[in-house]
């Protein structure tokens, strides 16, 4: 699929149509697209810009029509910029659009340009991307065989889209590897399940989110009472998986946050414009009514994603286990130029609530734990020896006829070294709190 920018069709720029990106500020009006210059465009950057525009036309191998080339001179201004800063056209207004809806026909599989190349952020829970091995920090060098060109991204992403059911094969690079690897792929209908969760064991769950979508903050809610009807009683704790979540709508990342915070910052954003200074604070009400949680987070946590875990860190409210996350802390705003063209633009930096701007840096887990995983014995192991295996015995009150009852953890968390890891830490954290009250009706906050 194509780089993908959430929207928020609720957040206006001008009167008609707008959009708010990936993250979007909560309201940037339109007059950031005509606030003036502080300076005056130099006469001799203007020349030079003539000049080269001329020798192309005069001297290119091939006649160049001025529509390609005024096209192909927005795109290198933008590009320029930042990674996140593009032109887009009636297509990628409509990719925009359509991931809104967490369905679209693709890989499933957020990737960026980088230095001409196509950088992997983070595969989709459940999608081909994902079931074929490919992870966050992996690079595409080659689609069907043929390579990447850096001027020409555009098009390589839009080729990762397509219809259902036809094959495509991507040559990628994994990460701390020199060779790349084939990988034969079927496009499907990527529909994302926003949020998913389960108990770990009776008491402590487990919830991941994958995105963030406008319903993201409401399937929290519902899973979570879903949760503590299943468990009968409180949950004593959450284990919170933002692991390969590239973001979504800030909107929802706050509204997540929230759900756990009573009170403090979740955010803020900072831009030149004095509109794109913005603060939000969490309302009394917490989901799992101070119940511990532990949030893992990798390289493949971005954006949105990241401004949960900062919020959740920053007011000591979760403990961060995992790797550092990938350091996506800017605004994009779409401003629309007409009914099929717009300029993605970064607006602002976000801060976590300590003032910290993870642009670039990411944040740093309270815990990191190597990029390892859990492998089966190739043998069953010892039985254990103890009293009861003694002949004649005494007879212990609480001793079962049976043997050992069977554990309730299920294939994953025996194969998932974070979440082995975070189960166990989330369990030193509820010994050591108070059993948790029963919570606040969900349902009551919007």
């Amino acid at each position: 699929m194509s780089t993908r920018f959430t929207v928020s069709l609720s957040l206006a720029l001008c009167s008609a149509c707008a959009f708010a990106a990936d993250p979007p500020p909560a309201d940037v009006p339109a007059k950031v697209a005509s606030t003036p210059a502080s300076g005056r465009v130099d006469l001799a950057d203007l020349r030079a810009f003539t000049a080269v525009y001329s020798l192309v036309k005069q001297a290119y191998v091939d006649d160049v029509d001025d529509h390609r080339l005024m096209q192909a001179a927005i795109r290198g201004l933008l590009a320029g910029l930042d990674p996140h800063s593009e032109y887009l056209g009636k297509q990628q207004l409509e990719d925009l659009t359509e991931d809104t809806t967490g369905s679209y026909a693709g890989l499933g599989i957020e990737v960026l340009q980088v230095d001409g190349s196509l950088r992997v952020i983070a595969p989709i829970d459940d999608s081909p991307a994902e079931r074929a091995g490919i992870k966050a920090g992996d690079t595409i060098v080659r689609i069907d065989g043929k390579a990447l060109q850096a001027d020409d991204l555009d098009a390589a992403i839009a080729s990762l889209r397509g219809k259902p059911g036809t094959p495509i094969t991507l040559s990628v690079l994994h990460e701390k590897q020199t060779v790349p690897v084939d990988v034969p792929l079927k496009r499907e209908v990527i529909r994302v399940a926003s949020v998913r969760g389960r108990l770990l064991e009776p008491g402590y769950a487990y919830l991941r989110i994958g995105q963030f979508q406008a319903e993201t903050g409401a399937q929290l809610r519902r899973r979570i009472e879903r949760l503590s009807a299943d468990n009968k009683a409180p949950l004593r704790g959450a284990v919170l998986d933002l692991r390969s979540n590239p973001g979504g709508l800030l909107t929802s990342a706050v509204e997540v946050g929230d759900e756990f915070l009573d009170s403090g910052v979740i955010v803020s954003t900072h831009g030149r414009v004095k509109e794109s200074d913005l603060s939000f604070r969490a309302t009394p009400g917490d989901l799992l009514a101070g119940a511990p949680m532990v949030v893992l987070v990798d390289n493949g946590t971005a954006s949105a994603a990241e401004i949960v875990a900062g919020a959740l860190k920053d007011n000591h409210r979760g403990l961060l286990m995992g790797r550092r996350t990938f350091g996506k802390g800017s605004v994009q705003t779409v401003l629309p130029l007409d009914a099929e063209h717009a300029v993605k633009l970064t607006t602002a930096r976000y801060f976590t609530p300590s003032g910290t701007s993870i642009q670039a840096a990411g944040i740093q887990p309270d815990i990191a734990l190597a990029d390892l995983s859990l492998s089966q014995r190739d043998s069953e192991a010892t039985p254990a020896f103890g009293e009861r295996d003694l002949r004649n015995h005494l007879k212990g009150a609480n001793e079962s006829d049976g043997g050992d009852a069977p554990g309730t953890a299920r294939r994953d968390l025996q194969q998932d070294y974070a979440l082995n890891e975070a189960l166990n830490a989330l369990k030193a954290l509820a010994l050591r709190g108070k059993p948790p009250a029963p919570p606040s009706t969900p349902s009551s906050r919007g």
